[in-house]
């Protein structure tokens, strides 16, 4: 069975204003209207601000490549996020940001991806365990367990740690609490209010939020005493609290380290198990693809750990993973705010005007892609493909801002995609397809629920 994959229906194209903020507020992306997906450009007015959203190559270039300190992050993005993530590197600006950056990126170096890998293996061998531990007879809800898998990555790899460890544990479970209760927009986000008006948080959100960070801190404050003492493993936490910045000499203090921690656990494990999710979804939903990606796991994945350089051997699986990302990008809009007069496509953006780079109409934009809303891994062979790949594909920003751990999740999710193939046939629940929706990341509205039976060797068609 192929089938189309899933896409929100978008609003009418005229709605009141109120009813734009209530859509805006339940789904970022049924909340915007079907033009989007062949629009250069779009502008919206509120009473409050204007955004630009902005799908011309050209200028998503201008914006995020040639000229990111004009368009810096909106403050907007850090309302809902503040109680979390406070100063971290995903919502930070101007001078704080590139001395963070300059911290944290050695951490991420390709040197250092290689040494992490024995840690996604062994979260990948775990993940699988786990699931050869339920009862295949019952549809599984594969997010949770993606969830889980990615958390797992995020906590070896940062601090030696299995999710099993009672703390990795409590960390993972209050994230989860803290994605239900956390809105996809606050209300300062909206409108403009002054720094000094309460930002009414929920209280849910803000326990979560505080349960999460006292965790940290606990691992963080236990570091620091290991690196004191000459004890402490050599993983990315280790890496990224020794590293001084090269400008001023000056380590990340406890309280900067929980801040990027958090950004650490939320991009790296939401973004990851999005799109870790996804991806089983669409080869339950294409089999042709799952046999594909099976074969290539039996050939290329030995009894023993594999090097490094399998990474590089699974092509139909990186093919996949990308796919996946393209049709649901994790984060699906960047909001920057323009700082000078500019002019795009004849159009005036006053300083303060909202600038949006939307990854989820870029990705599937009808004049930019060949068959823009269907499954197609074979794509990025294409003469159309490539050439998309490199002016209209950003599942991790562009420019000096791109994720750091964008390496990282193109190791990782391929790898553990692959293994949870290899070790099972997966089918989809047609009376049940996901709904996308945008949370923290672009989730399934009610999960995605699939079957999962063992796989015998050898057993793909292909």
């Amino acid at each position: 069975m192929s089938t189309l994959p899933p896409k929100p229906a978008p609003r009418p194209d005229k709605v009141s204003l109120l009813r734009y903020f209530r859509l805006f507020r339940q789904d970022i992306l049924s909340a915007q209207p079907a033009r989007l997906y062949r629009a250069w450009m779009a502008e919206f007015k509120t009473p409050f601000f204007r955004s630009f959203l902005c799908n011309d190559p050209a200028l998503v270039d201008v914006i995020l490549r040639e000229r990111p300190l004009d368009f810096p992050k909106s403050d907007r993005v850090r309302e809902g996020l503040k109680p979390l993530l406070r100063d971290s590197v995903f919502i930070t600006n101007g001078a704080i940001w590139a001395r963070q950056r300059r911290i944290i990126d050695p951490a991420f170096e390709g040197g250092r991806l290689r040494d992490t890998f024995p840690a996604m293996w062994d979260a990948g061998i775990a993940c699988v365990e786990r699931l050869r531990a339920k009862n295949t007879a019952e549809p599984i809800e594969i997010e949770m367990e993606t969830s889980h898998a990615a958390a797992d990555v995020i906590f070896r790899t940062l601090f030696s740690i299995p999710i099993e460890h009672e703390v990795a544990g409590a960390v993972f479970d209050e994230f989860r609490a803290h994605q239900r209760s956390a809105p996809v927009v606050n209300l300062g986000a909206l409108l403009p209010l002054p720094r000094w008006f309460p930002r009414f948080h929920g209280r849910a959100t803000t326990r979560t939020a505080r349960k999460i960070r006292a965790l940290i801190a606990g691992l963080t404050h236990q570091r620091m005493a290991e690196i004191a003492a000459g004890t402490a493993p050599d993983d990315l936490a280790t890496k990224i609290m020794t590293t001084p910045d090269p400008e001023t000499g000056a380590c990340f203090d406890t309280e900067e380290m929980v801040d990027q921690v958090a950004i650490f656990f939320l991009a790296g494990h939401e973004t990851s198990a999005s799109a870790l999710a996804w991806s089983l979804y669409l080869l339950a939903t294409h089999p042709d693809w799952q046999d594909r990606i099976a074969t290539e796991a039996e050939v290329e994945i030995g009894p023993e750990i594999p090097y490094f350089s399998i990474i590089n051997k699974l092509k139909l699986s990186r093919a996949v993973f990308r796919e996946a990302m393209r049709l649901y990008p994790p984060v699906p809009m960047f909001v920057r705010e323009a700082t000078c007069p500019e002019t795009f496509r004849d159009r005036t953006v006053n300083p303060g005007d909202q600038v949006v780079v939307s990854p989820w109409h870029l990705h599937r934009h009808e004049r930019l892609w060949d068959n823009p809303d269907g499954f197609d891994p074979a794509r990025w062979e294409t003469e159309n493909g490539k050439a998309c790949l490199r002016s209209a594909y950003i599942p991790f920003s562009a420019g000096a801002r791109v994720c750091p751990g964008a390496g990282f999740a193109m190791a990782e999710g391929p790898l553990i995609l692959s293994m949870i193939v290899r070790a099972f046939k997966i089918t989809a629940l047609p009376e049940r397809p996901p709904v996308p929706v945008a949370h923290l990341t672009v989730r399934g509205k009610d999960g995605i629920w699939l079957r999962l039976e063992p796989r015998e060797r050898g057993e793909s068609s292909v």
